[in-house]
């Protein structure tokens, strides 16, 4: 398939999404999950995958009579200059929270599992450099970079699942339901925002080489991780027991350290540095949102000169909590429940907006690419 340059076709924008939402798998989403859903969290998370599927096809929906335009320019579109910018500082506010919450964790990850004896600062202050020059490099290379590399990383992942499954017991399951249906469906509702990047990546669907590609991708992504995710936190219930699982931070970061392969001492050793690239194409994609989002609120096209300038921010305000791994916890859940009814509800109001401005109305006339 060509590939015009400038885009990319959706073999890399399917990687970008699986290891961007795939990552968080290996951070405390697993945790708290738990914490609402008890050993049913991965229930939880196939009804979190069943609720996006609304908002992520409205979206689409509304991206078919708008190609061409990212996020902020459907905004300003839909509700007006005014609304529409309000609207769009509102989600780079809450998008950047969120990633400052996400790296600092990160952070926290790397300095309290794998090198305990350097300074926090110093992480971050690689992770952010390494990160915007990642970001600086543009969407093509993020997405060559994620492509390359995906099969190496979920396939080490794939590994990981296996031999926990064989250390683990199933027994640990049940009671099926953990506390009931009712808690499991508020656990989904309430953590529903774990895919909100779905929301966001609305910002790069001018830059998919046709929208045929970014629908196919989107929704193929959506399933994929759903299914990951879930079976990740069936793994880690199987192998700790929800009761040790919800009170781990990193249950991944756990599991790779508990299970033995073979011959190797230090399982550890085998997958740290494919989730380490990982971390960095994750967070490279994030800066370079945020850049497109903040260039669009300021007019400025060449938006990637500002991304040295957010990855500065975010390092100084990731830096600010004094107990990493208790603050960013909290810090987490507080952004999820507040980004949840964003998701939610924004893509079916635009849609709602779209409809009344009678922007459906030439649909039929309008061909896929």
């Amino acid at each position: 398939m060509k590939q015009d340059k400038g885009k990319i076709g959706i073999k890399e924008y399917f990687a970008i999404i699986s290891l961007t939402i795939g990552a968080k798998l290996s951070d405390d989403t697993p945790a708290i999950i738990y914490g609402n859903a008890k050993n049913a969290g991965w229930i939880a998370t196939l009804l979190i995958g069943i609720l996006s599927l609304v908002p992520i096809l409205l979206l689409i929906k509304v991206y078919s009579v708008h190609k061409g335009k990212n996020l902020h320019e459907i905004l300003l579109h839909l509700f007006g200059k005014l609304l529409g910018n309000i609207l769009s500082v509102l989600l780079i506010i809450g998008g950047t929270a969120a990633v400052i919450a996400d790296s600092g964790t990160y952070v926290d990850i790397i300095g309290t599992m794998y090198f305990t004896k350097t300074p926090a600062i110093i992480l971050y202050i690689i992770l952010m450099v390494i990160c915007a020059y990642g970001a600086k490099r543009g969407i093509e290379q993020i997405g060559s970079v994620s492509w390359l590399l995906l099969p190496y990383i979920k396939i080490t992942l794939f590994i990981a699942l296996i031999f926990t499954f064989r250390e683990g017991t199933i027994g640990y399951l049940f009671p099926f339901w953990g506390e009931g249906p009712l808690e499991v469906a508020k656990a989904s509702v309430k953590n529903v925002s774990i895919f909100v990047d779905f929301f966001f990546l609305a910002l790069i669907m001018p830059v998919v080489s046709s929208y045929k590609d970014m629908k196919k991708g989107t929704l193929i992504s959506l399933g994929f991780l759903t299914i990951e995710l879930s079976l990740a936190l069936v793994g880690f219930v199987a192998l700790f027991d929800y009761t040790t699982a919800e009170m781990l931070n990193y249950p991944f970061h756990e599991t790779i350290r508990y299970i033995q392969i073979g011959f190797l001492a230090n399982v550890e050793t085998l997958f740290f540095p494919f989730w380490l690239v990982a971390t960095f194409i994750r967070f490279s994609f994030y800066l370079y949102l945020i850049a497109i989002f903040l260039g669009g609120v300021l007019k400025i096209k060449e938006f990637e000169y500002l991304i040295p300038l957010i990855a500065t921010i975010i390092l100084l305000i990731g830096l600010t909590p004094d107990a990493p791994s208790i603050t960013l916890y909290s810090l987490r859940e507080k952004i999820l429940v507040i980004l949840s009814p964003a998701f939610m509800m924004l893509p079916p109001l635009m849609w709602v907006v779209a409809k009344i401005r009678g922007d459906f109305k030439n649909e039929n006339s309008l061909y896929n690419n």
